[in-house]
């Protein structure tokens, strides 16, 4: 499969993915324009859609693409009808999202949004605003207790060289909020160096994988003896939602 890195907006990503017959799918189109570029820079034929969450800047370009290529499969969680626009396949935990040749396993993973999914497949995970390079999505709808299991008890499961692309570049500020949580931490350290570098030179810092966010990413880490001695007796899912309260207020 290869995945082609399409910016959005101001600091979002969507992704085409294509296994080389011509056909694609995208993730997140949060708008149209930049994807109908790509698709013909790429000389791809756009043939389905996933939508990871029902926020307009993951869906906004929806309408858009279909309306200018066409009737196709719009996936998103069962919960979120009515909410991602055009949807037409209903997914949830242990069904499986095929098109264009590709297949995904849908990760059912509340906390940013009741409805969020990752799509696991092909050596890849697609979060959207669920886990970012070190960091996780606000807790909008969700709880504690649900971002809990859906990032340790789930995406941190995976392989650890799965692929992770998430839905915005905020990995630089990630980085700051997660040495200020783990000032000790030397893998967070060592990757907030390459990203910087990465960011001057204008890349993405995408993607990075399972097994580097066990190591640098603190929302995966509540678990870890530097984070769970601040909270002492309280439980993971606690020991996030206090984690995740103080990166809102982090003015670093």
């Amino acid at each position: 499969m290869k995945v082609t890195i399409v910016p959005c907006l101001s600091d979002n990503y969507a992704y085409l993915l294509s296994c080389g017959d011509g056909s694609a799918l995208v993730v997140d189109p949060s708008e149209a324009a930049p994807v109908v570029s790509a698709l013909e820079r790429e000389g791809l034929r756009l043939v389905g859609i996933l939508a990871t969450h029902h926020h307009h800047d993951h869906v906004g370009g929806i309408e858009d693409l279909l309306a200018k290529y066409g009737k196709m499969p719009v996936f998103a969680h069962e919960s979120d009808e009515g909410r991602v626009p055009g949807q037409t396949e209903k997914v949830k935990e242990g069904s499986k999202a095929e098109a264009g040749g590709l297949t995904f396993e849908p990760l059912h993973v509340p906390g940013h949004t009741t409805g969020a999914v990752s799509y696991f497949g092909h050596g890849a995970v697609f979060t959207g605003d669920t886990l970012f390079v070190a960091g996780c999505g606000r807790l909008f709808e969700g709880t504690p207790e649900m971002m809990y299991t859906s990032l340790c008890e789930k995406l941190a499961k995976l392989p650890g060289d799965t692929k992770v692309y998430c839905g915005h570049e905020y990995t630089a500020s990630n980085l700051r909020f997660s040495l200020y949580a783990e000032p000790e931490n030397a893998a967070a350290k060592d990757k907030q160096t390459r990203v910087l570098a990465m960011r001057e030179r204008g890349e993405p810092t995408v993607p990075s994988t399972i097994a580097e966010e066990i190591a640098t990413n603190p929302f995966l880490r509540v678990t870890e003896a530097a984070l769970r001695e601040r909270f002492p007796g309280e439980t993971a899912a606690n020991v996030l939602g206090a984690v995740r309260k103080a990166k809102d207020n982090f003015k670093g």
